[in-house]
């Protein structure tokens, strides 16, 4: 099977308020493999960038000045993604852009990028496999042993190349994934853990326990005394322990 893993870098938030994408990465693998295929490329949005997306990808509009237009690589884009099985992580958020920029180009015929290829939402997946747990990229990557140290700012060919290790990992694939460095890191974890809890065990069976002496509870009952003669009916301890516990000391 042909699948491609995309993600994209936008303006803001919201397509159908005008945002624009301004890059898109993309990876090809066939039958789980990485076949070395990729397409990369950043774009004019003709609007201005939110500051809250610059935040996240660093990407400004200086940066995109002689950056093409998405009608001016359509085409290549269209030929990379058709009849493979589209992998993104919120997809409907992926996939509403491309088809907003789709429709932007007047006379081509695509209406939506599902027209020509079917569409895998990983955030989905994770949700049903993880309920109620956070299902974010970085959390997943995290959860499932992928080193994300390198991920300052998001960026959509970096994005898409973590998203497609998470895939296989996610879903039983290349143990590869799993290279010695993670392995090292995971074994080391488990020994810290084996060492906490052999230290919590001997702690335990040297626990002291030191008891009250004689002017402290002398003190203790003092201070019951005062909370029992500054109400009306009486403390609710020194009640609970007349009628509940008579034997307390």
């Amino acid at each position: 099977m042909r699948q491609v893993f995309i993600d994209t870098e936008t303006t803001g938030l919201h397509a159908d308020m005008g945002d624009r994408i301004i890059e898109i990465g993309a990876i090809e693998l066939v039958g789980r493999e990485r076949t070395g295929r990729e397409f990369h490329k950043y774009l004019q949005p003709d609007r201005a960038i939110d500051a809250g997306a610059t935040r996240v990808h660093g990407i400004t509009n200086e940066q995109l000045a002689d950056a093409p237009r998405f009608q001016e690589i359509v085409d290549e884009f269209i030929e990379f993604v058709r009849g493979a099985e589209l992998v993104a992580h919120n997809a409907p958020f992926d996939i509403g852009f491309l088809d907003a920029e789709i429709a932007r180009v007047g006379d081509y015929q695509l209406q939506s990028i599902e027209k020509i290829c079917r569409v895998l939402d990983t955030l989905a997946e994770a949700r049903r496999r993880h309920p109620g747990s956070a299902n974010t990229l970085d959390a997943l990557c995290v959860r499932y042993g992928i080193d994300i140290s390198h991920r300052a700012l998001h960026g959509a060919l970096k994005d898409a190349n973590l998203l497609a290790s998470l895939y296989l990992a996610m879903t039983g694939g290349q143990m590869g994934l799993f290279n010695a460095e993670v392995a090292d890191k995971g074994a080391a974890a488990a020994e810290v853990r084996s060492k906490a809890e052999k230290d919590s065990a001997q702690a335990a069976r040297t626990l002291i326990v030191r008891r009250a002496g004689e002017a402290e509870l002398e003190a203790h009952e003092a201070f019951l005394q005062e909370l029992d003669e500054a109400h009306p009916d009486g403390s609710l301890w020194q009640r609970l322990r007349v009628s509940q516990l008579p034997n307390i000391q």
